[in-house]
């Protein structure tokens, strides 16, 4: 018996819920081969529109001439348009704490989160929507033999027309996603966790196992999955542990190997954590610790890179794969640590060079970042140890969270540099700040 659900587990109204219907044209159907040309978004709730995204992309490889037939984007329109990795984190804050629909959302989630991974941004695992998968539960076969959008669009008389142009396509499934949401709703499917428990995926058993995420905070932290003999089946960390958690319950959670774990699972325990990123730390330690079956990152707990402080006299930012204490992290790739490690340098006075440097009689030659005034040269004698300890103890103070001063200057930086109209590299410090691990 799956039981109605109580007040308390019918969640948002799907009135009150924030929808990002979005829509991708890319150069091919690779997530990994392939490049977005055009984003298109529009953010909706309540019936009502909120706002709108909608950029051409630069893919920075050839568009194929049967996909510029189909789409009417041509090498030229893309010509001098934003890179992905430009405008993937201004769509990552338009659909922020939203949730995601798309029509056959696998190609369009698939490139999003292909590019995530490919400019370090951290994929936020929203809730997401098909309007093919939700269509196809709606309606029959003999009303919509074909849940093409195109075909969708004439059987609700959308008044946008799909075009294979991103933001008219995203503007049609918006019609369409709110015709469904009327038809679910003739079914008792009112809440946003009603819709996603509604759809094909969800088995019964994932149903009458909601009951294990009734206990948790709805605070930041990481989960632990346990199973029968109290193993540990699987770790993940959420900036709400109940919301999370009630998600493997529903069909949200398509992956066939965590349905398995959830069938297994007995128990759910969680740590509370006074941050996301307290909580990156922790899941980090379960993984080594527990080696838990269900995690792919199991398989290789020292995949992620951490900045640390090197131990000698003048201390430098370093990239390591094993944290340890007051280390900044983790950081899903070299890149994305890289990135912090020079936002850090352009706010707090440390040296980049790598050469080693005696507590005295310093006699090595100052680089060039000395000339520029950008590095005191202790290598040279032109700094004490003394001297040099504040820029440490800032980065120390920062990583355990006792101040927030160079994330102060980062962003006074800015302020100076886009009033002195300097765009392109305020842009880049920008982007800098934005990193995160």
């Amino acid at each position: 018996m799956t039981g109605q659900l109580s007040f308390d587990e019918l969640g948002t109204p799907l009135r009150d819920t924030t929808f990002v219907v979005f829509d991708l044209e890319t150069t091919g159907g690779s997530a990994e081969e392939d490049s977005v040309t055009e984003i298109g978004a529009v953010k909706v709730r309540g019936g009502q529109v909120l706002g709108e995204f909608a950029t051409l992309v630069d893919p920075e490889r050839g568009i194929p001439p049967q996909v510029a037939q189909l789409t009417g984007i041509t090498q030229l329109m893309v010509t001098g348009a934003p890179r992905l990795q430009t405008v993937l984190p201004a769509f990552l804050e338009f659909a922020a704490g939203a949730v995601l629909v798309a029509h056959n959302s696998g190609f369009d989630i698939g490139f999003m989160k292909a590019a995530c991974e490919r400019y370090g941004y951290r994929w936020p695992k929203p809730s997401v929507v098909c309007t093919v998968k939700l269509a196809r539960r709606v309606l029959s076969r003999d009303e919509a033999p074909s849940c093409r959008l195109s075909a969708l669009a004439d059987l609700f008389h959308t008044s946008t027309r799909p075009t294979h142009r991103a933001l008219a396509d995203a503007r049609a499934t918006v019609e369409v996603l709110h015709a469904l949401l009327e038809r679910v709703g003739n079914v008792g499917v009112h809440s946003l966790e009603e819709l996603l428990a509604y759809l094909p995926e969800v088995t019964p058993e994932q149903r009458r196992k909601r009951s294990l995420a009734a206990h948790l905070p709805s605070k930041p932290g990481v989960y632990l999955f346990r199973g029968p003999k109290e193993e540990v089946l699987y770790v993940g960390t959420a900036s709400d542990l109940r919301r999370r958690v009630r998600q493997y319950f529903t069909a949200s959670e398509g992956r066939r190997r965590l349905r398995e774990m959830v069938a297994l699972a007995v128990r759910v325990d969680a740590v509370e954590c006074a941050h996301p990123l307290e909580a990156e730390v922790r899941e980090l330690r379960l993984l080594r610790a527990h080696r838990p079956a269900y995690n792919r990152r199991s398989k290789n707990p020292h995949h992620a890179w951490w900045l640390v402080l090197t131990d000698e006299p003048f201390p430098r930012l370093s990239l390591v794969r094993n944290p340890r204490d007051g280390a900044l992290g983790p950081f899903r790739t070299r890149q994305a640590a890289e990135s912090v490690a020079n936002a850090l340098l352009d706010a707090v006075p440390l040296r980049s060079c790598t050469i080693k440097i005696p507590t005295t009689n310093q006699r090595a030659s100052p680089c060039a970042l000395a000339e520029l005034g950008r590095c005191q040269a202790p290598c040279a004698g032109r700094q004490t140890v003394d001297e040099y300890s504040p820029a440490v103890v800032a980065v120390r103070d920062l990583v355990v969270g006792r101040s927030a001063d160079p994330l102060r200057t980062l962003i006074d930086q800015l302020g100076g540099l886009a009033s002195a109209e300097r765009f392109e590299e305020a842009a880049r410090r920008r982007d800098r700040l934005a990193a995160r691990p």
